[in-house]
């Protein structure tokens, strides 16, 4: 594996948190995402509002119960989050598996790390774990722990 596929790979691992959490930024600063905001206002709408993205980026299209989002403003922006996620992923893995199809074989040598050994699977599944949950923790944490603050 080569820089460039590093780089493909990276680009795919932060697509859904760049989107998810640019979508959830624009949402709470504009008038429009806020309006949406029904019966939990303050903190814990922001939690609301990111699941949502998240949610639509998986392609589930969940909205928790606060938030009303059957308006212009929420179908637009969550439609652009199930495109990218849908869409947009899979460009993002298509092009790194034809970048990968594309290499010659390589001689298996005692260099590189086996990718069929237990250590390998540990170390991918917390890569996997440690990713998601720096990219998304702090943000979903955010509205518990405010409004706990603020009582």
């Amino acid at each position: 594996m080569r820089a460039v596929e590093t780089r493909w790979i990276a680009l795919y691992v932060l697509a859904t948190p760049m989107v998810v959490l640019l979508l959830t930024a624009i949402a709470v600063v504009t008038p429009a995402g806020r309006a949406a905001v029904g019966i939990n206002p303050g903190a814990r709408s922001f939690t609301e509002i990111l699941f949502a993205y998240a949610s639509c980026m998986a392609n589930n299209g969940l909205a928790l119960g606060g938030l009303d989002a059957n308006n212009l403003f929420y179908n637009t922006t969550t439609k652009v989050a199930m495109l990218a996620g849908r869409y947009g992923l899979a460009a993002l893995a298509l092009i790194t598996a034809g970048r990968f199809a594309a290499q010659r074989r390589v001689v298996a040598s005692s260099g590189p790390l086996p990718i069929d050994t237990p250590t390998f699977g540990v170390l991918l599944l917390g890569t996997i774990l440690l990713a998601g949950t720096i990219s998304f923790l702090p943000a979903l944490a955010m509205g518990p722990i405010v409004e706990f603050l603020q009582q």
